[in-house]
């Protein structure tokens, strides 16, 4: 089928009127019609001149026709017309001679109403003064998506010459990713007619293949008069500057997010190694693909060495994080062991300065002293590494260790906002690694005085099998006073005392030091365990803000009695042979240093094999459980462990404790051996 022609001639409504030699209409078109308002009945058979022209211009018509009859020669000019409804129009007139196959000549006259001319001419002119000088870029393809008119905007937006995008496709010109997602885009506007307005697109141009742009893109179909689809239309308007801001605003919010984030999660404990693989994880993925925080061993072991210039510095990686599974962290040192750092190394310089490195983009010597060796500087380069950057931790104006960053999968290098942020975070995390540093440095202390304090292993008594048990608290808690003592008496009897003083770190060591080395120069005098109490209660009234649980017992193996006395400490556990294992019911007392308040000593038979427990509360007392039902479960779980006294020591500890639990846990436990009282 012939192909549909275009509407322009519909949409000028170009009349055709056909005269013969002398003058008479005798050809007529509808568009003759419209334009002059005759009827074909009306006009054919008529003399042209005196239907549609004035008196005053038929002279001239008539020469001007003569003229074309007897030369040939094409006209064209305007003319006013006269109208059927008595007006006068001017119209725009082309006039060629005809002849047909018998030699007669005729006048084919094609004429427009000038005004209707006038208008189009107007149109096209402002279009093509719009779309030439515009600043937006302005396309028209056509049913194939191939271009047709391209203005110099577009031009220079894709960096292409106009002339070489005609009868190409957009594929043919695009370097962006989005190239088969703005063809789909231009074939659905053709399919449905619904135009697509201010449709995002991020990408790259031979104009700056260098750099992102981003451009709002609308997509109209046009249509001719007649309703026949010409193409599709595109404008594109650069919107780089408004995609930075929003770009930039993102990333503000992004690194706001991010600090708020590091601000809940790094320092949730006084632990170094937790702190600093909190630090590691905040940073990924947000800042880095992959975060490493190393420290300084001198820091971890409190050794005072002076920084040089030259020479290795002596690191613990503590903490190593990626955002995916990748072989960078196989290739970095391992978490908890000790290297050595030569001064070439990057994150050497940066703890030495005490000032971020930044590389943006890496090369094959950066990776070299990124890396510990060369078969780790392949690693990265494989993974595809490409910037990096290590920022100082500093506390207090010390200098910790630092935190690596590199990135691999994210493109974009680091940059000085990065360090900023990076900066931000290291000095949280420095402040927290810091003080639990210093806590664990207390801790430590407190723990080797309370050690030091406590016996180094139960005596051999009379009658007696003794073993004993202290397991401080979890590193991010401080040591509490929890002691034990086994103190043996004048006639083979022993002396038997487990206490807790309210508190903790150095403090609390050195009242249960003083509280322990009174309760043995009050055992020498031999005196009743509710006398041993009340002088304990006197000095520990004088130890400032303190107050201390104890039980005092005095076991004598010839008359298989125990002697006790309760300082508001929880009840002893008997275990007797054949029997379940039950509290005994001691007078409880008050704790030690309230004052005023007297103490009871409570007889109790042992006879051979029966055991006897002393515990301090951290064996069970929780936060979540009532304290009924952690007894409970202490009588279910002692009396199923095994014959060995330590074993069953660690085996109940292990049992009843929690890794969370926050307290220390002081046990002593005795069983009876044969006594002259049972023989």
């Amino acid at each position: 089928m012939p192909g549909r022609a275009g509407g322009l001639l519909d949409f000028l409504n170009v009349a055709a009127v056909v005269v013969d030699i002398e003058g008479r209409i005798v050809f007529w078109s509808p568009q003759a019609t419209d334009t002059f308002g005759f009827t074909a009945e009306e006009a054919l058979g008529r003399y042209a001149a005196r239907l549609l022209l004035s008196e005053e211009n038929r002279h001239r018509a008539t020469e001007l026709f003569a003229t074309v009859m007897a030369t040939g020669q094409n006209w064209a000019g305007t003319f006013p017309v006269r109208h059927r409804d008595g007006g006068t129009r001017r119209v725009e007139f082309r006039n060629v001679r005809l002849q047909d196959d018998l030699g007669d000549v005729y006048a084919l006259g094609i004429a427009v109403d000038q005004s209707a001319l006038h208008d189009v001419e107007g149109r096209l002119a402002i279009s093509e003064q719009l779309v030439s000088q515009a600043p937006v870029g302005f396309a028209l393809l056509d049913a194939d998506l191939r271009y047709r008119l391209v203005n110099p905007a577009l031009e220079r937006i894709n960096g292409v010459p106009a002339a070489d995008h005609i009868g190409r496709r957009p594929r043919d010109i695009h370097l962006s990713g989005e190239v088969e997602r703005i063809e789909s885009a231009l074939r659905q506007v053709l399919r449905t007619g619904d135009p697509l307005i201010d449709q995002y697109i991020v990408g790259r141009t031979r104009a700056d293949a260098d750099r992102d742009h981003a451009w709002s893109v609308s997509y109209y179909r046009i249509q001719g008069p007649g309703g026949r689809v010409i193409g599709v239309a595109s404008s594109v308007v650069d919107v780089t500057e408004r995609h930075l801001a929003a770009a930039e605003a993102e990333r503000a919010r992004k690194r706001l997010a991010l600090l708020a984030d590091a601000s809940a999660r790094i320092g949730t404990t006084l632990g170094v190694e937790r702190t600093a693989r909190e630090l590691a994880e905040v940073a990924v993925p947000d800042l880095a693909d992959v975060a490493a925080v190393d420290i300084l061993d001198d820091v971890l072991t409190s050794r005072v060495r002076p920084r040089t210039e030259e020479g290795p510095e002596l690191f613990r990686a503590l903490a190593v994080t990626s955002a995916f599974p990748t072989e960078v962290t196989a290739a970095a040192d391992p978490v908890g062991e000790v290297a050595a750092y030569g001064p070439e190394r990057l994150i050497t310089r940066c703890v030495r300065t005490g000032r971020p490195v930044l590389v943006a983009r890496c090369e094959a010597r950066d990776l070299r002293h990124i890396a510990r060796d060369a078969d780790a500087a392949e690693a990265l380069a494989r993974s595809g590494a490409h910037s990096y950057l290590a920022v100082p931790l500093i506390a207090h104006g010390e200098t910790l260790g630092a935190v690596d960053l590199l990135r691999t999968r994210n493109p974009a290098p680091f940059d000085d906002d990065d360090v900023l942020l990076a900066r931000e975070l290291a000095a949280r995390a420095a402040i927290a690694i810091g003080n639990a540093r210093w806590h664990q440095n207390v801790r430590t202390a407190a723990e080797t005085l309370q050690r030091s304090l406590l016996p180094p292993a139960p005596p051999k008594r009379p009658g007696l099998r003794v073993a004993s048990l202290y397991r401080p608290a979890r590193s991010a808690n401080e040591v509490g006073g929890d002691w034990y003592d086994v103190i043996p008496l004048a006639g083979d009897k022993t002396a038997l005392v487990i206490g807790d003083v309210m508190g903790n770190g150095i403090d609390a060591a050195a009242a249960m030091g003083q509280l322990c080395t009174a309760a043995r120069a009050y055992a020498a005098l031999d005196l009743p365990p509710d006398d041993i109490l009340r002088h304990l209660d006197r000095l520990t009234h004088g130890l400032e803000h303190y107050i201390a649980t104890c039980l005092y017992a005095t076991y004598d193996p010839g008359t298989g009695r125990c002697r006790i006395a309760n300082a508001g400490h929880l009840p002893p556990v008997l275990v007797r042979p054949g029997h379940k294992p039950r509290l005994l019911p001691l007078p409880p007392g008050a704790p030690l240093g309230v004052g005023g308040v007297g103490f009871d000593t409570a007889t109790v038979p042992l006879h051979t094999g029966d055991r006897l427990l002393l515990y301090t509360d951290g064996l069970v007392e929780t936060r979540d459980d009532p304290i009924d039902e952690r007894l409970d479960l202490l009588l279910r779980t002692i009396g199923s462990l095994g014959p060995s006294l330590d074993d069953t020591c660690a085996r109940l500890v292990d049992s009843m404790r929690r890794p969370e639990d926050p307290d220390d846990v002081a046990l002593l436990l005795v069983e009876l051996a044969e006594t002259r009282h049972d023989a």
